[in-house]
């Protein structure tokens, strides 16, 4: 196992959103520091940390001085420039590493990393033109859905091709661009399982939630997701051999789509804390926000098992502005991101509600 390090030392988070938000305010609850890399000193998670560093991604002179001054990276979001992550990785210890990033970053990477591991996916294509998007959906059939390999988030950067859509308009209109088509799942049911994974191999995961999405954000997670004992347990091993596919050092959520037979396919990794897994802050004695700071500083993991079970919804745009109410309604625990302005589809904060006390694990 690698050494400890220990409190009063310094956690470096890359990207200064509500994840690393959260994370910054565990790492302090366990008598650390936290370092932001950030590109706006009003972002979520600098507003909470002992110390920012305001550049570009890409700034290397800034990256060297940050790295000075951590003991630890992490990250909050993956759409990080892999070279910054791997010149991290040269100074200081970096967890997740590049390499995590580098597959978790890119679609069709993402996807046969998946299968390799002998866990299923949707059927999926590289397209790269309108003639390959043509033989593409031959092989896959429609309807079918057309993403960026890179960057999409929150239902940005696809499109959905029906049998009666034009191959060659579809193409046009997405801009083209190195792309993956992918069969559409007929799905009952979106799950997500995070699992932590420390230096010496040691793996934790949270039981699987069910997700439920409004213009492809998601806006409401149910924990646990009402899945068979049986089901429940193998997404939990899935997402466990694909933590331990990557080596990953820290935490890995797995996004899946459970089919009407109980099927389940992969449809994403992603090497962070994730917006499923916000429930754990009031549900478990662990949140996977302390258990990313265990992860990366070495600690034993903590028990990821809840003691309620809970319902988490997403604040979205205008609807943070409702904050009063939910302080005031029983067993409802309100997050709020510090952001000064409501946008349609901004993510503003978050409130669970506890239904009660498990009187077993799940």
């Amino acid at each position: 196992m690698s050494r400890i390090i220990a409190p009063g030392s310094t956690i470096g988070i890359l990207g200064g959103g509500q994840l690393g938000r959260m994370t910054a305010l565990a790492a302090a609850a366990l008598g650390y520091r936290c370092h932001i890399f950030c590109q706006d000193a009003g972002e979520p998670a600098a507003q909470v940390a002992a110390a920012h560093t305001i550049a570009a991604f890409d700034d290397g002179a800034a990256i060297a001085r940050f790295s000075k001054a951590v003991d630890v990276v992490t990250l909050e979001f993956e759409n990080l420039p892999v070279e910054t992550v791997a010149a991290i990785a040269a100074a200081r210890p970096m967890r997740p590493s590049a390499q995590v990033l580098e597959i978790s970053q890119d679609r069709v990477l993402e996807k046969n990393f998946v299968n390799h591991l002998n866990v299923e996916t949707a059927p999926y294509r590289a397209v790269g033109s309108a003639r390959e998007l043509i033989a593409a959906l031959a092989a896959i059939g429609c309807p079918a859905v057309l993403k960026t390999t890179r960057l999409g988030y929150d239902g940005k950067g696809q499109m959905r091709i029906g049998a009666d859509d034009d191959p060659e308009d579809i193409w046009r209109q997405f801009g083209g661009g190195p792309a993956i088509l992918e069969g559409w799942i007929a799905h009952r049911m979106e799950i997500s399982v995070i699992v932590a994974r420390g230096s010496d191999g040691q793996c934790a995961s949270y039981v699987p939630v069910e997700n439920q999405h409004h213009n492809h954000i998601l806006a409401r997670t149910i924990a646990p997701a009402r899945l068979p004992g049986p089901v429940a347990d193998e997404a939990r091993a899935i997402a466990t051999r694909l933590a331990e596919g990557l080596a990953i050092v820290g935490l890995l959520a797995v996004e899946m789509f459970v089919t009407q037979d109980d099927k389940i396919l992969v449809n994403e990794i992603a090497p962070r804390p994730h917006n499923s897994g916000h429930w754990t802050l009031d549900a478990c004695g662990c949140s996977q926000f302390e258990q990313l700071v265990r992860c990366v500083c070495n600690l034993p993991l903590g028990d990821p098992e809840r003691h309620s079970d809970a319902v988490m919804d997403n604040l979205i745009g205008a609807a943070g502005e409702d904050w009063l109410d939910h302080l005031s309604a029983p067993g409802s625990r309100l997050h709020l991101y510090g952001k000064a302005e409501a946008r349609p589809g901004r993510k503003m904060g978050h409130v669970t509600r506890i239904s009660g006390l498990c009187r077993s694990r799940q």
